[in-house]
């Protein structure tokens, strides 16, 4: 199996670069050292605004204009789906309690979230108050997953502390997923996000940002 191609490796405005997600004009980066979210512009890679965190930021999707993000938070690293707004912030309200008190990250279809499972190796499909209404076993624990143009990509690995990741299609189509690896990812990545042309991902323990193409 190939590499996937790097294009971009830059590094990251904040140490321990955890989440990641694009909304059509920026990159949104969650650092789990500064427990703070960055927009990036990925053309002059300039920080526009960073926002604290209730928790440390595992995940981030994008949903309309708005993001939702999995928050570890207290003692305990309790996993709650926060909602923030660009501009204006994180909002107390609409905070969603992740299934079983884990995930790490996340994705939108346009219709619900899926929280992606490490250890459980599965995607779960939830409702407006976290109820679980799909769930998608994968062959692999998952470390970054997101949606685009139809299906899940997703970032998995069967040992975290080896450099052996791979770049998985899971195309759903109303039945049994069917699984594609792409291509071996030979770093311990964190994240995923696509804007169209490239993926993204974190080298977290380098704090770097990668783009890159199959």
């Amino acid at each position: 199996m190939h590499d996937v191609n790097e294009t971009m490796r830059l590094p990251s405005p904040a140490p321990r670069p955890q989440s990641i997600a694009f909304d059509g004009e920026k990159l949104w980066m969650g650092s789990i050292e500064t427990s703070r979210i960055y927009a990036i512009d990925p053309h002059h890679w300039t920080v526009s605004e960073e926002n604290k965190a209730p928790g440390k930021p595992w995940g981030i999707t994008v949903v309309g204009d708005e993001l939702r993000v999995i928050c570890g938070e207290g003692d305990d690293d309790s996993r709650v789906i926060r909602r923030f707004v660009p501009g204006h912030g994180f909002k107390g309200s609409d905070a969603i309690g992740c299934p079983d008190d884990t995930g790490s990250q996340l994705s939108y279809d346009g219709i619900r979230l899926y929280v992606s499972q490490w250890y459980n190796k599965r995607i779960l499909g939830i409702d407006e108050r976290g109820g679980v209404v799909r769930t998608i076993d994968v062959p692999r624990g998952i470390c970054g997953q997101c949606y685009s143009e139809g299906v899940f990509y997703t970032l998995n690995t069967d040992d975290e502390d080896s450099d052996d990741y791979y770049l998985t299609r899971i195309s759903l189509n109303g039945g049994a997923p069917k699984y594609e690896d792409l291509a071996r990812v030979p770093f311990a990545a964190r994240a995923l996000a696509c804007d169209g042309t490239r993926f993204w991902t974190n080298h977290r323990e380098h704090n770097q940002i990668v783009a890159f193409t199959v």
